[in-house]
């Protein structure tokens, strides 16, 4: 290797944050609980540092490194910052709930940094292994973040489910990826891309098997049925702050892991893949928004509500690059982080030492209690349902519009049948809120924040409907992203 040629510059975030990653880990071995405060701030000042390092290498052209494995383009740049936004939010609404349960320690700050890291590989990857390799340390740092309350048998119950599936959706994504190799020759995106147009025809059935098994692990990865088994009890059974890390920032990284494979090597078996894609949506519409009827906890309602969310994220590759479907499935992921970051902080705010908020009688007159806390989660349960003038709405709006500007006849009718979807997911959305302001409350508790959080939760809150109100910041970001990465 000629190491005067080798150019590290579209990886120093990853870098920067291997480093924050070792600072931490290493400085928290000689603190005691008494002293973990500075692990916490070291972790957010590191956050804030890895942000400006990826401000720092950010480019109009999209740069490679390490022989192509590796890309810093427009989508990556973006979805990375929003995952650092998303992280650092959760790092201060999380402090209060974590040391009320004695899991205020180094283990959750450096296992989000290595699931962060994960996200950042993945979404930067260009070639099949180095997706694979990000995926695999996210979700082994998720595996062990689920189970971290080690006295909790739901939790431990959870990361156990959670880790057989995911080695069993990982194993056929591996599968599938040794198919479309074998029948191109290649792993490296573009490469991939160009074999497939210079054989049209030749190894269809090999890239046809290799797509069916690569689409289940990304359906896997994103939530949505039928390998949603693993969501509704990861939601339950892991501490709340978990729970509100599983269900943000991953799903944006999960969205661009999905690109990557479709929209980057395979878009030329498009109608293939888009149809496999239609139809896991539709069942994901309507067995998510179906099985959340019937919950009364709260954070396994959330966590079918999510399947059913994954499913208009899938609904936004059926548009494709030129109906800014994209565009619309990467504004819907940032707004759902945005929606489940209010929604979660709300949960973490009204658990206390002795009392875990995760059903709805917890939630009884919680107006009568903190109407502060009442109007939060009421902003982020209209979002959720989409009701405009919100960010949901118009996430919502933008996956519909991109799937009719198709103009195929198919797409016209599913996405009625998600905007039927859409109407009778509102219920279980409008029900917390009938709930935080009808009925009576059954406990006294009105919630445990520090000022930093009470006050990054009305911005939090106020972000979605702003950019509700005002979306083209956003969605410029999107459509600018991919077209410096398409």
């Amino acid at each position: 290797m000629n190491w005067a040629e080798l150019n590290l510059t579209p990886a120093i975030p990853e870098i920067t944050l291997l480093c924050v990653l070792g600072i931490v880990l290493l400085i928290d071995l000689f603190l005691n609980d008494r002293n973990r405060w500075v692990t916490y701030v070291l972790s957010l000042v590191g956050i804030v540092v890895v942000a400006v390092s990826q401000v720092m290498v950010w480019h109009g052209q999209p740069e490679a490194a390490f022989s192509n494995l590796f890309v810093n383009d427009g989508i990556s740049q973006l979805a990375k910052l929003a995952m650092y936004v998303g992280v650092f939010v959760l790092f201060i609404y999380s402090r209060r709930y974590l040391a009320n349960r004695e899991i205020f320690k180094g283990e959750f700050y450096t296992l989000t940094f290595f699931a962060l890291l994960g996200m950042q590989v993945m979404v930067s990857a260009n070639h099949f292994l180095t997706l694979y390799v990000g995926l695999e340390l996210l979700s082994l740092a998720l595996y062990a973040m689920v189970a971290l309350r080690r006295d909790n048998l739901q939790a431990t119950e959870a990361s156990l489910k959670y880790f057989v599936l995911g080695a069993l959706a990982s194993g056929l994504l591996l599968y599938g990826i040794s198919f479309i190799y074998g029948a191109t020759g290649h792993l490296q995106l573009n490469e991939v891309l160009n074999a497939i147009q210079a054989k049209q025809e030749s190894h269809q059935w090999l890239l046809t098997i290799g797509l069916i098994f690569v689409v289940v692990g990304i359906a896997f990865k994103l939530g949505v049925v039928p390998f949603h088994m693993w969501v509704p009890d990861v939601y339950q059974g892991a501490p709340t702050a978990v729970t509100a890390f599983v269900g943000t920032a991953p799903k944006i990284a999960a969205m661009v892991f999905a690109f990557r494979i479709v929209g980057t090597a395979l878009p030329n078996l498009a109608q293939d893949w888009t149809q496999m894609f239609a139809l896991l949506a539709v069942a994901s519409l309507l067995v998510g928004n179906l099985a959340a009827i019937m919950q009364t906890n709260i954070k396994r309602m959330l966590g079918y509500s999510t399947v059913s969310h994954m499913g208009f994220v899938m609904l936004g590759y059926i548009g494709g690059f030129q109906n800014g479907g994209y565009a619309a499935a990467l504004y819907y992921a940032i707004t759902y982080m945005v929606m489940g970051l209010v929604a979660f902080g709300v949960l973490m705010a009204l658990s206390n030492k002795d009392h875990e908020c995760e059903n709805l009688e917890d939630l009884a007159g919680l107006n009568q209690k903190n109407p502060y806390l009442a109007l939060m989660m009421l902003v982020a349960m209209f979002s959720m349902a989409g009701i405009p003038p919100l960010m949901g709405f118009y996430a919502k709006l933008s996956i519909l519009k991109s799937l009719i500007a198709t103009g195929e006849g198919m797409y016209l009718w599913v996405s009625v049948f998600a905007v039927i979807m859409s109407l009778i997911g509102a219920f279980y959305y409008l029900r917390v809120v009938k709930v935080m302001y009808f009925d009576e409350p059954t406990n006294d508790i009105k919630g445990d924040f520090k000022a930093d959080a009470w006050i990054l939760l009305a911005l939090n809150s106020l972000a979605l409907v702003l950019l509700g109100v005002f979306p083209s910041s956003v969605v410029d970001w999107c459509i600018q992203a991919l077209k410096l990465t398409m």
